[in-house]
């Protein structure tokens, strides 16, 4: 860790949100920068987080000193202190950078003639001195006033945060959050920062618990504790967690006793904090939303059925006829079984047939004259839904209408969606407190149709839904078994079907089929003959896009064949030239493919789906994202 001390010259990038800053200071202990031009003074460049920042402000910064290969020596500071000035041509800069409202440049020289070297002294005790200076009046005081006040809160409140080992970034977060009463806040119940501040987690608040004093055993962590430990059953997919392991959890984790986390557990459930019913527990959130989607799915199915005149038989006759196709047995129990039931469950393999049956089925309601929906969790479900069936599919956010700043949903149950049919393809994907949100969005009497693979992975979110929809033998439900002759070829489609039995998949297949398994012992040799297949072999042979039309998974991040290195070896190997901009440890250049890992309502793109970057604004930090044909902006910081 070094210390340098720079007062800041110019301020390249800075985002309120969260504090992020890019700024040129002049230090005394610099590392040359290459600028062109002998005659112009060298700056530093600092990459850190700051609650506030300003143009003549001198900070003492503590982190390292890193070589970006575009950008030349930055140095990433993870904590400051403001040092204030104490030459008179530094208190004039400090002053009139904008720092303190209704003070300027001008401002700040007639104040610092006035004043001399006691400025700081007049503006610290005795503010209403400054009427003593021309142009200065009684209202502007005020506002000095209250400006020089929130500028001192802010040192108070991160100097307080910064010397209980609090990082930079959160404490930029925690300042942003809670203002100037953050240090109250927190002596009062540190704990709150789990709810209260996004990407602060149980760990963090446990540690500036710790070094502000609180007790152990203290109730508030005990509580914080049992939260911390059912949202992490939730980010494993668990709506609920079963009491006696919660218990048991809970004293590990706390290094507590059983009977101190039982006895928090009856505080939570006295203050409706979570839920018990027999030995099971929830968070409120999850079991409102367990408890709102079995209801409204027993109410669609009870809703009174019509009397539907409608040959059946002939119109999939016609159907297999028009697309010169011919249905299995069990897809044409689906389009009639849809007749007789508000709600279904289309679930099968792949290579199974459930498009050929989404668009019998889709066909049907048409000839019924019913508004169709057509919906998918993800931007990349609802693309392949739409080239599939010829019709608009969307996310199951545009379709609620998400709206960014409430973050909620525009279509609820005050003001449903207009729509006869709702067709959700990719179901499994889709967790509890989505299809909550959709349910509530659906009127009594539409069809709801959902579409999935039983044996896919479950959504990255709580809940199980498919399964448990399918086990609950309440929701009619048709499973498509049969493979069709076109896919029978498809060793891809084969293997999973024998993994789902239980089988070991068939590794060797003829020289057309599609799946190929190649042993190398050696990572090196491993690593040139992946980079072989994507840029050489494969493209030529089957005439594909090595970038689009080739996805490499690989289960690690480091080492010959790990992500990091396949990468960067693509890259160079696929001659992908383009702007370049580095944060921290990554580089991003133009045309790379990148994938989203957490689900983001804000910009509806979802944990999975892959983008190109189609361009970036070195000077305003954003990357721009094309994801399935959509243009999504990323500030550097995200």
């Amino acid at each position: 860790m070094e210390t340098i001390t720079g007062t800041i010259e110019k301020i390249v990038y800075r985002n309120e949100e969260n504090g992020y800053v890019i700024a040129k200071v002049s230090s005394e202990k610099l590392i040359p920068v290459k600028t062109g031009n002998e005659n112009e003074e060298k700056l530093a460049t600092i990459v850190g987080n700051m609650a506030s920042v300003n143009i003549g402000e001198t900070y003492k910064l503590e982190g390292e000193w890193v070589n970006n290969p575009k950008y030349g020596w930055q140095f990433n500071f993870n904590n400051y202190r403001l040092i204030l000035p104490t030459s008179l041509l530094g208190l004039k800069r400090y002053l009139g950078s904008g720092l303190i409202k209704g003070v300027g440049p001008a401002t700040a020289d007639r104040i610092i003639k006035h004043f001399g070297s006691k400025t700081l002294e007049i503006l610290e005790n005795d503010l209403q001195k400054l009427t003593e200076v021309e142009g200065i009046a009684e209202k502007r005081i005020k506002v000095i006033s209250k400006s020089w006040e929130e500028q001192k809160e802010i040192k108070r409140v991160m100097i307080f945060l910064q010397s209980y080992q609090i990082t930079t970034g959160y404490a930029v977060k925690i300042y942003k959050t809670y203002g100037n009463s953050a240090i109250e806040k927190l002596k009062e119940n540190p704990y709150r920062l789990v709810d209260d501040v996004f990407g602060i987690g149980f760990k963090i608040a446990d540690r500036i618990a710790q070094n502000l004093g609180i007790e152990p055993t203290s109730l508030a962590r005990i509580k914080a504790g049992i939260k911390y430990i059912l949202n992490e059953l939730a980010n494993q997919g668990h709506c609920y967690g079963i009491i006696q392991e919660i218990i048991k959890q809970g004293s590990e984790l706390l290094e507590v006793e059983e009977i101190l986390v039982e006895k928090a557990l009856v505080v939570l459930k006295n203050n409706k904090e979570v839920i018990v019913e027999e030995d099971r527990i929830w968070l409120p959130l999850y079991y409102f939303a367990e408890l709102g989607v079995s209801k409204k799915l027993i109410e669609l199915l009870r809703f009174p059925q019509q009397i539907i005149n409608l040959d059946v038989p002939k119109m999939i006759r016609h159907l297999e006829k028009r697309y010169n196709i011919s249905f299995a047995e069990e897809q044409k129990e689906a389009i009639k079984k849809v007749l007789l039931n508000r709600v279904l469950v289309l679930t099968g393999g792949p290579g199974t047939g459930k498009t050929t049956t989404t668009l019998g089925l889709i066909e049907l309601f048409k000839e019924l004259k019913l508004k169709i929906v057509l919906a998918a969790p993800t931007g990349r479900a609802a693309k392949r839904m739409s080239e599939t069936t010829g019709r608009e599919a969307k996310t199951i956010h545009r379709l609620l209408e998400y709206s960014p700043k409430s973050g909620t949903f525009t279509k609820n149950s005050d003001n449903p969606l207009r729509a006869e049919v709702i067709i959700l393809d990719e179901v499994s994907m889709i967790d509890i407190l989505l299809m909550n949100s959709l349910l509530k969005a659906v009127l009594p009497g539409t069809f709801l149709i959902l579409i999935g693979d039983v044996d896919q992975l479950p959504s990255v979110g709580p809940g199980n839904l498919l399964r448990d929809i399918i086990d609950s033998k309440i929701v009619p439900v048709v499973r498509l078994t049969k493979i069709f002759r076109q896919d029978r070829r498809s060793l891809i489609i084969v293997n999973a079907h024998r993994v789902n039995e239980g089988k070991y998949p068939i590794i060797k297949g003829e020289r057309e089929r599609d799946f190929y398994c190649i042993e190398e012992e050696d990572p090196g040799v491993a690593a040139q003959k992946i980079i072989n297949l994507c840029t050489v072999r494969l493209p030529s042979k089957y005439k594909i896009d090595p970038v689009d039309d080739i996805q490499i998974l690989s289960p690690m991040y480091k080492g010959e064949v790990g992500a990091d290195n396949l990468n960067y070896r693509l890259r160079e190997a696929l001659n992908l030239k383009g702007k370049q901009i580095k944060y921290g440890n990554h580089s991003f250049q133009v045309n790379d493919k990148v994938m989203q890992i957490k689900n983001n309502y804000d910009k509806e793109v979802f944990n999975g789906d892959i983008g190109r970057i189609k361009n970036i604004d070195v000077e305003e930090h954003i990357l721009e994202v094309n994801f399935y044909g959509r243009k999504v902006n990323y500030d550097l910081s995200e």
